[in-house]
């Protein structure tokens, strides 16, 4: 979410979501408040600190890693108070943290290496970061008084897979990480999450060409997509998808613009992509009214407040047209 004050934006998403609101992310606080500063903050018995390059493992939590876990405590606290102020109690809320190639690829050890690449810090990471989430669904449960369902953030997957990811001299690529491999590491994570929630897990990539099928072999419940990339999928991919969508893993369609178009959007033109999906892959229209979830296209950081609000209010409503087609569809 855009902006720096944690009760407005816990405002804004528990009352266009009220049927699954999240807890918002603030990267513009800052340090410890970016994707991989604020998952860090989760976990147990590791810390990081800020150094030029990003994030260096530390021998012990010093100021930048007590800032993530304060921005992290301030923004539950922001985020239980709007609850109550609603009046009405959600049944489940969305909690989000960096999946595990996204967290290792994105902090060093301390000789400047990637943790990923190191199989026994990747191991160690891994498991923290399990016992991490554990602890902040179980806190997140208690104080909302709702399930909680993890979503893990995948963006840097593609390159990881791809050998894209630069070494700290810049000169060369961290090598490629083998997919069996990658889809391993991933589905601990997965079922460890699904395990303490009792939820599936959702795992959202919103690069051009996401990698379907490892997502879902490694067990992911739903897949969050950038819909409005998937038109010119290659047929390949399509199809991982429609395997995926036809075994129950729910789609949670990035529809809705992250920053504003600067012109007038219709529910109409932004369900388009969702439309062509479900007939390109074969499926009925009413599929997604069951099997899909809108949302914004990624995250909203770049966004001003008033279209943050205007998106989130779109995406409800594009979750009532699913269950209830215009005539017009």
């Amino acid at each position: 979410m855009p902006g720096v004050d944690p009760v407005e934006a816990a405002s804004v998403v528990v009352g266009e979501l009220p049927g699954l609101p999240h807890l918002p992310e603030l990267p513009a606080r800052g340090l410890g408040a970016d994707i991989i500063g604020r998952s860090a903050a989760l976990l147990v018995d590791l810390a990081v600190e800020e150094v030029p390059s990003g994030y260096r493992v530390t021998a012990r939590p010093g100021g930048d890693h007590r800032r993530a876990v304060d921005s992290l405590r301030r923004d539950l606290d922001a985020f239980e108070e709007a609850v109550e102020r609603s009046g009405v109690r959600p049944s489940v809320v969305k909690v989000q943290a960096a999946g595990p190639w996204t967290l290792t690829s994105g902090i060093e050890l301390p000789r400047g290496r990637r943790v990923m690449t190191d199989p026994g810090a990747l191991r160690e990471f891994t498991e923290s970061l399990n016992e991490g989430l554990a602890a902040h669904v179980s806190e997140v449960a208690k104080r909302i008084g709702a399930s909680v369902v993890v979503q893990l953030d995948e963006p840097s997957l593609p390159s990881v897979l791809a050998g894209a990811l630069p070494t700290p001299s810049g000169y060369g690529n961290v090598p490629a990480v083998p997919e069996p491999d990658a889809r391993d590491v991933l589905h601990g994570v997965i079922e460890a999450a699904g395990a303490v929630t009792g939820q599936p897990v959702v795992v959202h990539c919103c690069a051009a060409r996401p990698p379907v099928g490892l997502l879902a072999s490694a067990g992911a419940g739903a897949l969050s997509l950038d819909a409005t990339s998937l038109d010119g999928l290659p047929t390949a991919v399509a199809d991982e998808l429609g395997e995926a969508w036809d075994s129950g893993v729910v789609l949670f369609l990035g529809l809705v613009p992250s920053v504003d178009p600067g012109r007038p959007v219709t529910l109409a033109e932004v369900a388009g992509p969702a439309l062509r999906l479900a007939d390109r892959l074969g499926f009925a229209r009413s599929t997604l009214a069951n099997l899909a979830v809108a949302t914004p296209t990624c995250g909203m950081a770049g966004a001003s407040a008033s279209w943050a609000t205007r998106a989130l209010g779109l995406c409800r409503d594009l979750g009532k047209a699913f269950v209830e087609p215009p005539e017009s569809w």
